[in-house]
Protein backbone atom coordinates (compact mmCIF):
# COMPACT_ATOMS: atom_id res chain seq x y z
CA UNK A 1 0.00 0.00 0.00
CA UNK A 2 1.08 3.13 -1.37
CA UNK A 3 2.23 5.83 1.69
CA UNK A 4 0.23 9.41 1.97
CA UNK A 5 2.82 11.45 0.12
CA UNK A 6 2.91 15.10 2.77
CA UNK A 7 4.69 17.83 1.75
CA UNK A 8 5.78 19.78 4.89
CA UNK A 9 5.26 23.72 4.62
CA UNK A 10 8.35 24.37 7.36
CA UNK A 11 7.12 28.15 7.82
CA UNK A 12 9.44 30.95 7.79
CA UNK A 13 9.61 31.11 12.02
CA UNK A 14 10.19 27.44 12.25
CA UNK A 15 13.14 27.61 10.04
CA UNK A 16 14.56 30.44 11.64
CA UNK A 17 13.88 30.40 15.36
CA UNK A 18 12.78 26.43 16.13
CA UNK A 19 14.25 24.03 13.63
CA UNK A 20 13.30 21.52 16.30
CA UNK A 21 9.69 22.14 15.52
CA UNK A 22 10.23 21.28 11.99
CA UNK A 23 12.03 18.07 12.97
CA UNK A 24 9.36 17.13 15.17
CA UNK A 25 6.17 17.52 12.57
CA UNK A 26 8.02 15.16 10.48
CA UNK A 27 8.50 12.60 12.98
CA UNK A 28 4.97 12.99 13.69
CA UNK A 29 3.75 12.35 10.37
CA UNK A 30 6.77 9.58 9.46
CA UNK A 31 5.28 7.56 12.42
CA UNK A 32 1.97 8.09 11.16
CA UNK A 33 2.83 6.70 7.83
CA UNK A 34 3.49 9.33 5.44
CA UNK A 35 6.25 9.53 3.08
CA UNK A 36 7.30 13.22 3.82
CA UNK A 37 9.57 16.16 1.74
CA UNK A 38 10.24 19.31 2.28
CA UNK A 39 10.15 21.35 -0.85
CA UNK A 40 12.54 23.48 -1.62
CA UNK A 41 10.59 25.83 -3.30
CA UNK A 42 9.21 27.46 -0.13
CA UNK A 43 9.44 30.40 1.27
CA UNK A 44 7.02 33.05 3.38
CA UNK A 45 3.44 31.86 2.63
CA UNK A 46 2.53 35.66 2.39
CA UNK A 47 0.90 36.44 5.03
CA UNK A 48 2.50 39.26 6.39
CA UNK A 49 2.20 41.39 2.95
CA UNK A 50 -1.04 40.41 2.65
CA UNK A 51 -1.77 41.64 6.16
CA UNK A 52 -0.31 44.94 4.81
CA UNK A 53 -2.27 45.28 1.82
CA UNK A 54 0.08 44.42 -0.78
CA UNK A 55 -2.15 42.18 -2.86
CA UNK A 56 0.49 41.95 -5.75
CA UNK A 57 3.09 40.77 -3.59
CA UNK A 58 0.92 38.52 -1.74
CA UNK A 59 -0.21 36.74 -5.11
CA UNK A 60 3.33 36.34 -6.26
CA UNK A 61 4.52 34.57 -3.32
CA UNK A 62 1.06 32.65 -3.61
CA UNK A 63 2.11 31.26 -7.27
CA UNK A 64 4.93 30.45 -6.15
CA UNK A 65 3.97 28.56 -2.83
CA UNK A 66 0.86 26.74 -4.97
CA UNK A 67 3.87 25.66 -7.89
CA UNK A 68 6.21 24.38 -5.07
CA UNK A 69 3.47 22.15 -3.45
CA UNK A 70 1.91 20.91 -6.39
CA UNK A 71 1.52 17.15 -7.09
CA UNK A 72 1.30 15.64 -3.02
CA UNK A 73 -1.56 14.09 -1.37
CA UNK A 74 -1.59 16.60 1.53
CA UNK A 75 0.37 19.64 2.35
CA UNK A 76 0.71 19.97 6.58
CA UNK A 77 2.15 23.09 8.60
CA UNK A 78 2.90 23.59 12.31
CA UNK A 79 1.07 26.48 11.83
CA UNK A 80 -2.46 27.41 12.20
CA UNK A 81 -1.92 30.98 10.69
CA UNK A 82 0.69 30.05 8.10
CA UNK A 83 -2.24 26.69 7.07
CA UNK A 84 -4.83 28.96 7.27
CA UNK A 85 -3.36 31.65 4.71
CA UNK A 86 -3.24 28.56 2.22
CA UNK A 87 -6.27 27.05 3.19
CA UNK A 88 -8.61 30.07 3.15
CA UNK A 89 -7.02 33.20 1.79
CA UNK A 90 -4.94 31.86 -1.21
CA UNK A 91 -8.41 30.93 -2.95
CA UNK A 92 -9.42 34.86 -2.95
CA UNK A 93 -6.52 36.20 -4.30
CA UNK A 94 -7.47 35.47 -7.62
CA UNK A 95 -10.26 36.31 -10.48
CA UNK A 96 -12.20 33.16 -11.14
CA UNK A 97 -11.04 33.46 -15.04
CA UNK A 98 -7.48 33.14 -13.40
CA UNK A 99 -5.78 29.91 -14.48
CA UNK A 100 -3.96 30.22 -10.50
CA UNK A 101 -7.74 30.36 -9.05
CA UNK A 102 -8.68 26.50 -9.65
CA UNK A 103 -4.87 25.51 -8.48
CA UNK A 104 -5.16 27.53 -5.06
CA UNK A 105 -8.57 26.06 -4.84
CA UNK A 106 -6.89 22.91 -4.95
CA UNK A 107 -4.12 23.70 -2.64
CA UNK A 108 -6.22 24.75 -0.38
CA UNK A 109 -8.30 21.09 -0.28
CA UNK A 110 -5.12 19.51 0.19
CA UNK A 111 -3.83 21.98 3.13
CA UNK A 112 -4.55 21.30 6.76
CA UNK A 113 -2.47 22.52 10.52
CA UNK A 114 -0.06 19.58 11.57
CA UNK A 115 -2.07 18.53 14.68
CA UNK A 116 -5.46 18.72 12.88
CA UNK A 117 -4.12 16.63 10.43
CA UNK A 118 -3.00 14.19 12.40
CA UNK A 119 -6.20 13.62 14.28
CA UNK A 120 -8.79 14.32 11.70
CA UNK A 121 -7.17 12.79 8.49
CA UNK A 122 -5.33 9.80 9.26
CA UNK A 123 -7.64 9.34 12.53
CA UNK A 124 -4.26 9.20 15.24
CA UNK A 125 -5.44 8.98 18.63
CA UNK A 126 -2.75 8.41 21.09
CA UNK A 127 1.25 8.90 20.36
CA UNK A 128 4.17 7.29 22.34
CA UNK A 129 5.67 10.27 24.38
CA UNK A 130 6.70 11.57 27.95
CA UNK A 131 6.99 14.27 29.52
CA UNK A 132 6.12 14.78 33.62
CA UNK A 133 4.84 18.43 33.65
CA UNK A 134 1.34 20.19 34.25
CA UNK A 135 0.37 21.69 30.97
CA UNK A 136 -1.54 24.74 29.89
CA UNK A 137 -2.74 25.15 26.15
CA UNK A 138 -3.32 28.23 24.12
CA UNK A 139 -5.44 28.27 21.36
CA UNK A 140 -3.75 30.44 18.71
CA UNK A 141 -6.41 32.58 16.86
CA UNK A 142 -5.97 31.24 13.50
CA UNK A 143 -6.02 27.78 14.28
CA UNK A 144 -9.13 28.08 16.23
CA UNK A 145 -11.26 30.50 14.25
CA UNK A 146 -10.22 29.86 10.75
CA UNK A 147 -9.08 25.79 11.01
CA UNK A 148 -11.10 24.57 13.92
CA UNK A 149 -8.40 23.82 15.79
CA UNK A 150 -9.49 23.04 19.80
CA UNK A 151 -9.98 19.32 20.63
CA UNK A 152 -7.39 18.05 18.56
CA UNK A 153 -3.93 19.24 20.80
CA UNK A 154 -5.65 17.94 23.71
CA UNK A 155 -6.99 15.09 22.78
CA UNK A 156 -3.16 13.88 21.52
CA UNK A 157 -1.94 15.48 24.91
CA UNK A 158 -4.01 13.81 27.33
CA UNK A 159 -2.39 10.40 25.91
CA UNK A 160 1.18 11.99 26.47
CA UNK A 161 2.45 9.64 29.66
CA UNK A 162 3.19 12.36 32.38
CA UNK A 163 1.11 15.37 30.86
CA UNK A 164 -1.55 16.61 32.94
CA UNK A 165 -3.09 19.47 30.94
CA UNK A 166 -4.12 22.32 33.55
CA UNK A 167 -6.48 24.98 31.30
CA UNK A 168 -6.29 28.46 31.74
CA UNK A 169 -9.04 30.94 31.83
CA UNK A 170 -9.54 32.63 28.11
CA UNK A 171 -7.94 30.59 26.45
CA UNK A 172 -9.07 31.18 23.14
CA UNK A 173 -8.24 35.04 23.89
CA UNK A 174 -5.55 36.38 21.47
CA UNK A 175 -2.26 36.27 22.78
CA UNK A 176 -1.48 40.38 21.53
CA UNK A 177 0.87 39.20 18.69
CA UNK A 178 -0.95 39.16 15.10
CA UNK A 179 1.92 39.20 12.88
CA UNK A 180 2.12 43.39 12.21
CA UNK A 181 -1.15 43.75 14.93
CA UNK A 182 1.80 43.85 17.44
CA UNK A 183 4.03 46.62 15.51
CA UNK A 184 1.16 48.68 15.11
CA UNK A 185 -0.37 48.57 18.34
CA UNK A 186 2.14 47.79 20.66
CA UNK A 187 0.72 49.21 23.64
CA UNK A 188 -2.67 47.31 23.32
CA UNK A 189 -0.93 44.06 22.35
CA UNK A 190 1.83 44.64 25.39
CA UNK A 191 -1.60 44.88 27.43
CA UNK A 192 -2.96 41.83 26.03
CA UNK A 193 0.24 39.54 26.37
CA UNK A 194 -0.03 40.73 29.63
CA UNK A 195 -3.17 39.18 30.61
CA UNK A 196 -2.28 36.69 29.11
CA UNK A 197 0.43 35.38 30.77
CA UNK A 198 -1.46 36.11 34.15
CA UNK A 199 -4.08 33.59 33.20
CA UNK A 200 -1.29 31.21 32.30
CA UNK A 201 0.43 31.30 35.71
CA UNK A 202 -2.66 31.33 37.64
CA UNK A 203 -3.32 27.82 36.02
CA UNK A 204 -0.61 26.97 38.12
CA UNK A 205 0.92 25.15 34.88
CA UNK A 206 4.94 24.65 34.41
CA UNK A 207 4.80 24.16 30.70
CA UNK A 208 3.08 26.65 28.26
CA UNK A 209 2.00 24.59 24.80
CA UNK A 210 0.61 26.19 21.51
CA UNK A 211 0.59 25.66 17.46
CA UNK A 212 1.77 28.94 16.92
CA UNK A 213 5.44 29.63 16.93
CA UNK A 214 4.43 33.51 16.98
CA UNK A 215 2.36 33.41 19.76
CA UNK A 216 5.17 31.36 21.60
CA UNK A 217 7.64 33.43 20.91
CA UNK A 218 5.60 36.56 22.28
CA UNK A 219 4.05 34.76 24.86
CA UNK A 220 7.74 33.33 26.28
CA UNK A 221 9.02 36.69 25.85
CA UNK A 222 6.95 38.19 28.59
CA UNK A 223 7.37 35.34 30.91
CA UNK A 224 10.81 35.77 30.30
CA UNK A 225 10.57 39.39 30.97
CA UNK A 226 8.83 38.78 34.47
CA UNK A 227 10.86 36.22 35.30
CA UNK A 228 8.11 33.40 35.49
CA UNK A 229 9.70 29.64 35.47
CA UNK A 230 6.83 29.03 33.24
CA UNK A 231 8.24 26.70 29.94
CA UNK A 232 6.89 27.03 26.80
CA UNK A 233 7.11 24.72 23.56
CA UNK A 234 5.82 23.70 20.76
CA UNK A 235 2.84 21.32 21.02
CA UNK A 236 4.53 19.05 18.33
CA UNK A 237 7.86 19.34 20.36
CA UNK A 238 5.99 17.42 23.03
CA UNK A 239 4.22 15.11 21.11
CA UNK A 240 6.67 13.74 18.95
CA UNK A 241 9.22 13.72 22.38
CA UNK A 242 11.67 16.11 20.79
CA UNK A 243 12.93 17.93 23.82
CA UNK A 244 16.35 18.40 23.39
CA UNK A 245 16.43 21.64 22.61
CA UNK A 246 16.04 24.18 25.44
CA UNK A 247 12.46 25.82 25.67
CA UNK A 248 11.34 28.44 23.49
CA UNK A 249 13.17 31.92 25.38
CA UNK A 250 15.93 30.25 26.96
CA UNK A 251 18.16 30.30 24.61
Amino acid sequence: MAKTRVALFVTCLVDLFRPSVGFAAVKLLEDAGCEVTVPRGQTCCGQPAYNQGARGDTIDIAKQTIEAFSGFDHVVAPSGSCAGMLKKHYPLLFDPDDPFKAKADDLATRTFELVSFLTDVLGIESVDSRLSAIATYHDSCSGLRELGVKHQPRKLLSSVDGVTLAEMDNAEVCCGFGGTFCVKYPDISSKMVSDKVGHIEASGADLLLAGDLGCLLNMAGRLKREGSPVAVRHVAEVLAGELDQPPIGEV
